[in-house]
């Protein structure tokens, strides 16, 4: 507890080896350390740390995704009924995170092509993932239990859902539009602030999370996991069935290559069990 104006480099630097020896810390939380350490001296005490010099870092591990097996997956289905089952069939079927899962609109959805428009993803990107087409009548049915919603919500002093600001203004009647809906809408009304009234925001993603703990614990299957664990299956299960790695990282809608090439990791780690040797073709 040394008064950080009567340290500089020295001091910081052991610190940072610190970490690494006695803590055993990730890479990640020691560039945390770093930079919160550079914005005190810089930012509050008006001190450069300059000249730091080399100093011990920690190595970087990337951890292998967990996934599911597909009987994983029917027998956590078989713990789950109504939104939460849905929901965890569109993660598993296309790839989604559970924020964007719970965020998708009335209009991100197109039955004909059968694909769903995932909106401000990872990155503030949007991208276009496949629409399982096992989703597609209990997602008409959950359309029709959002319509009434929405029926509900315009006989009161309703300002529409929650839509971005620049949207807002430039399309000020959207909000109102059912289109522009949730398809998985929250449970009730919310006051912003006394000028724009009520509005109506998607389901919080804590509900399919919690849904999800409950069921992977009631499965009494050997692996652990969650919402986003889906996604690993979902990619993992595609480079399986045979699709080339830059059809799966559009889907998954990663900008490096490099991200995506994890999961070919996950099945050389299963061996001859998801890759046929060519000596078995002949």
């Amino acid at each position: 507890m040394r008064d950080p104006t009567k340290m500089d480099v020295p001091e910081v630097r052991d610190f940072l080896g610190y970490l690494v020896t006695e803590r055993d810390v990730s890479s990640g939380t020691q560039n945390l350390a770093l930079n919160a350490l550079n914005f005190l001296y810089r930012d509050v005490l008006g001190r450069d740390l300059k000249n730091l010099g080399d100093f011990l870092h920690s190595e970087q591990h990337r951890r292998e995704p967990g996934v599911f097996s597909p009987e994983d997956v029917r027998k956590i289905l078989e713990q789950l009924d109504g939104i939460c089952h849905l929901m965890v069939c569109i993660m598993y079927g296309a790839g989604l995170r559970a924020l964007e899962c719970v965020s998708i609109r009335i209009k991100d959805l197109d039955f004909n092509r059968q694909l769903v428009v995932v909106r401000n993803g990872k990155g503030d990107e949007d991208r276009v993932t496949m629409l399982p087409e096992t989703c597609v009548a209990p997602l008409r049915l959950q359309i029709e239990k959002a319509r009434l919603i929405h029926r509900r919500d315009l006989a009161v002093p309703y300002a529409g859902t929650a839509l971005p600001e620049g949207l807002l203004r430039k399309h000020p009647f959207a909000s109102s539009q059912f289109a522009w809906q949730f398809l998985f809408p929250a449970s009730r009304l919310l006051r912003e602030n006394e000028n724009r009234g009520l509005r109506r925001h998607h389901l919080d993603k804590s509900v399919i999370q919690r849904a999800v703990a409950r069921a992977v614990r009631s499965s009494g299957i050997p692996n652990h996991g969650g919402c986003h664990t889906f996604r690993h299956s979902f990619a993992t299960r595609l480079l399986e069935q045979g699709y080339d790695i830059r059809t799966v990282q559009q889907l998954l809608g990663h900008k490096d290559v490099r991200t995506t090439m994890i999961y070919t990791h996950v099945l050389l780690k299963k061996g001859g069990r998801s890759i046929r040797s060519p000596l078995d073709d002949l």
